[in-house]
């Protein structure tokens, strides 16, 4: 990174990067204000900078093989459905902090496979914020970063999504999951066993309703919430409702959104429930939680789709594997799996061989231990 930024810019630069992530159980909770626990990856976005002397950001991506340039003064006032949104959205929210951003080069380059659900964009906004700050000499807490990087997709990207991504991009810890109450941003570390890997199996498939539908579940959950609220006082979502209270009043809701409910109450009960089975090394138990969560995803959410469920139900037959299911908005992408160590390249090779004969498709199959959150490192 360091020889190609200077071949571009003349300059040595500072360099940082930031993990993507995958989600070990607690999906489609995050916007709902519950529990989830992620883990960093090391796959990872790296931003290389260095200021320059004019209000000019010059932006540079190795993946896309593209530049974009432009006056700080003349940021795009909104998305252009295009790459360089992320990097401008957290420029726009760094300049809203009433930070003075200088002119800056950067090189952006990941590894991060694009469309698999590992959350390369939060990867990529967590290390330009991280970046800025470092050319800038300034310090924002952990939590903030996070909250800023959300509100540049929220805001300006247009993605309504939680704060989960951001969140475990900024405080990822090696061998360690993280628990997260995305309410009150409260986490903890949880360590990983280090016998096991994370498995991440990809699809290679992303249907394309996967967007619109992802919106359509989070207005489904906000209904849902309404109608606990009308009923509950101080109720203000689905993670302030028992799975008692659902059992209660279900029977009055739409059947989409009593689905929709079901799941996310079920949900959060089930990370609250693998924390304390990771807390006691029972894997067994913390696995059987994964495969649950997954039923419950295709049958209650339903954003599971063929691929990911043949990918879930090879997994189930394999020696070796605690626990299986689909991670990300659904629709496509990855499954993670909790897989003893000794046995990963047998999985590997029955997943790769039934996966395709099944689907016509040859997946991507990345070996993963949990790794640190966004750090410079140069």
């Amino acid at each position: 990174m360091a020889e190609k930024f200077v071949a571009q810019f003349g300059a040595a630069p500072i360099e940082v990067q930031a993990p993507g992530r995958v989600n070990l159980i607690g999906e489609h909770t995050d916007y709902n204000d519950g529990f989830v626990m992620p883990a960093a990856i090391q796959f990872h976005t790296t931003v290389a900078i260095a200021a320059r002397t004019d209000a000019r950001l010059a932006i540079w991506s190795e993946n896309y093989g593209e530049q974009v340039e432009f006056a700080l003064a003349e940021v795009p006032a909104a998305a252009r459905q295009h790459w360089s949104d992320y990097v401008v959205g957290v420029a726009a929210k760094l300049k809203e902090r009433g930070l003075r951003l200088p002119g800056a080069n950067l090189l952006i380059a990941g590894d991060l496979p694009q469309g698999a659900g590992l959350s390369s964009s939060a990867s990529l906004e967590v290390a330009v914020c991280w970046a800025f700050l470092e050319v800038m000499n300034e310090k924002m807490e952990g939590v903030d970063i996070a909250l800023l990087c959300q509100r540049a997709e929220n805001e300006f990207v247009g993605a309504r999504c939680g704060i989960m991504d951001q969140f475990v991009s900024v405080h990822g810890l090696r061998d360690h999951a993280l628990l997260l109450d995305c309410r009150s941003l409260k986490y903890s570390h949880q360590p990983l066993p280090e016998n096991v890997r994370l498995v991440i199996c990809n699809t290679m498939v992303r249907h394309s309703l996967a967007g619109g539908e992802y919106n359509r579940r989070r207005l489904e959950c906000e209904g849902g919430a309404r109608f606990f609220a009308e009923r509950r006082p101080g109720v203000k979502a689905l993670r302030d409702v028992s799975l008692q209270e659902f059992q209660k009043y279900a029977s009055a809701l739409p059947e989409a959104i009593r689905k929709r409910c079901r799941h996310v109450i079920s949900e959060n009960a089930r990370v609250v429930d693998a924390a304390e089975a990771l807390g006691r090394h029972d894997l067994g138990r913390f696995g059987q939680l994964m495969t649950e969560s997954h039923a419950s995803l295709r049958e209650y959410f339903g954003v599971s789709c063929r691929e990911l469920d043949v990918m879930v139900d090879l997994a189930k037959e394999v020696d070796g594997v605690y626990g299986a299911r689909m991670t990300g908005g659904g629709f496509g992408g990855c499954t993670v799996n909790l897989v003893k160590r000794e046995n990963v390249e047998d999985f590997r090779a029955r997943i790769e061989a039934g996966y395709e004969r099944a689907t016509g498709h040859r997946p991507e199959i990345y070996v993963c231990t949990a790794s640190d959150g966004v750090r410079r490192t140069r």
